[in-house]
């Protein structure tokens, strides 16, 4: 595989790693190189030289500031540290995340509903004693009493939980009226959406879930005093974010209320009549299946929502997407590339389809699905390489997505017998991770802990463990 633009190789040294994780990092941020130097009271020339990688950073003091700006978590003063022989560097790295008790543990796999309501239960990855790595359910309350190292903070996002109506226990919370909204509800409520769409796509679903719940909330409120065609308005777009907050909890890796919100949505677009909505909703349950690895139900589901789309349609093509993964988990190749062959062969044809679900369904989609399912039958280094096509092609602000698309490259790489390629690109996976509290990316970096053992010994792979390590809770 050629080496990409602002893409990292096994042959680039520490200060090319550091120069880029440092300019990936600030552009995550949004900071201009001239306004990071700013900042930091530091010519905008240096930091430039830093950043390609011609000039080594001289002063620690200047390095644990501009990772204290761009709220790198020490992993900039990490890469720093080993630019140098001269600059001693830990055997190891601290385990500064939370100890988890077996009781905790057998909570991996429960449901919290009651944290759908109340916000106080949060999923974090931690590892147990045998090595592996689930995600376990606990108390928010708990977590934020006793503290949580800064690597796990970072990660999940609970240092900054969202301010609920009522501070108060006990006391109900207001409900809300049109009078509340400048414009109509509907209107300012589709606005909010959008938001917070974008804010998903950059920053990771952290940011969003608290609001995305609130919302919902707010149009149970407003649907009381409704009638007619804004009551059936009010509806869908309860419908809407209901399977927005579904995805939220996917990508924090809360399957269960992943699947809550999904079940809701389902239910009330059958009340909404909207029958393009409903076969979306339907392809998402397709799709949530196939995360899970569920290869029981991922292709019924995915035929399912074919048989309820539009013959033709965008949407038939979305839950043959889906059903391309399934096939591939399943070990059934001929189908899977049979099933992705049709989904290119529809893109023409569906490009003038009016429905919103589904727009994002574009060749860049598809060949990304089509790596996952290459990387479960066993082609990793087809996969990896598609991935890594996939990271140039994405557009600004699809933040969290590049941390996807960087950890799955690194697991096929890993696959594909390249670990030291692949440690370095877990690396990047990491810091994305810890901006965003994606725990899709973490659990694909899950993977590539556990792939990378035989390697465990060469310093680029036991660098990536021990920074993967200490983001995790570990097991009492």
């Amino acid at each position: 595989m050629g080496q990409q633009p602002n893409m990292l190789t096994p042959e680039q040294s520490p200060l090319h790693r550091f120069g880029y994780t440092l300019r990936e990092l600030r552009k995550a941020r949004r900071f201009s190189l001239r306004g990071l130097a700013e900042k930091a009271f530091m010519s905008h020339s240096k930091l430039q030289k830093w950043e390609n990688g011609d000039r080594s950073p001289k002063d620690r003091a200047e390095v644990e500031l501009i990772d204290s700006l761009l709220r790198a978590g020490g992993v900039l003063v990490d890469l720093w540290e080993r630019i140098s022989p001269a600059v001693s560097t830990p055997d190891h790295v601290s385990v500064s995340g939370p100890r988890v008790s077996e009781a905790s543990v057998g909570l991996a796999t429960a449901a919290s509903q009651q944290a759908v309501f109340d916000h106080e239960g949060i999923y974090v990855p931690a590892r147990l004693r045998d090595g592996s790595v689930v995600f376990v359910a606990l108390d928010r309350r708990v977590m934020l009493r006793g503290g949580l190292g800064i690597g796990a903070a970072a990660a999940l996002g609970v240092g900054t939980p969202a301010v609920a109506d009522s501070a108060v226990p006990g006391l109900a919370r207001p409900a809300r009226s049109a009078a509340a909204y400048s414009d109509t509800p509907v209107e300012h409520l589709q606005r909010a959406r959008r938001l917070l769409i974008d804010s998903d796509n950059l920053l990771g679903p952290r940011h969003a879930i608290e609001a995305a719940l609130e919302h919902i909330e707010a149009i149970r409120d407003l649907r009381r005093d409704s009638k007619g065609v804004d009551r059936k308005a009010l509806m869908e777009l309860q419908t809407q974010y209901a399977e927005f907050a579904s995805w939220l909890y996917q990508d924090l890796g809360d399957f269960d209320n992943a699947q809550f919100w999904l079940d809701r949505a389902f239910q009330w677009s059958h009340t909404v009549g909207d029958g393009d909505l409903t076969s979306y909703v339907m392809a998402r349950k397709a799709q949530l299946a196939g995360e899970t690895r569920d290869l029981v139900d991922v292709v019924d589901l995915a035929e399912a929502a074919q048989r309820m789309a539009r013959p033709r349609s965008r949407l038939a093509a979305v839950a043959r997407t889906y059903e391309s993964y399934g096939h591939a988990l399943r070990g059934e190749p001929i189908d899977s590339e049979r099933a992705i062959d049709d989904v290119r062969n529809s893109l023409d044809r569906i490009s003038g389809d009016t429905t919103p679900w589904g727009v994002w369904l574009n060749e860049q989609y598809v060949e990304v699905h089509r790596a996952q399912g290459l990387e479960v039958l066993g082609k990793h280094a087809e996969a990896a390489e598609i991935f890594t096509s996939a990271i140039k092609e994405l557009p600004d602000g699809y933040h969290r997505d590049r941390g996807v698309y960087l950890a799955r490259a690194a697991v096929a790489q890993a696959g594909a017998g390249s670990p030291e390629e692949a440690a370095a690109v877990g690396i990047q996976a990491l810091t994305v991770a810890r901006d965003t509290g994606s725990g899709r990316i973490i659990r694909e970096l899950a993977r590539l802990d556990k792939s990378l053992i035989p390697w465990q010994r060469q310093p680029k792979v036991a660098d990536f463990r021990a920074h993967f390590d200490a983001v995790l809770a570990h097991e009492s």
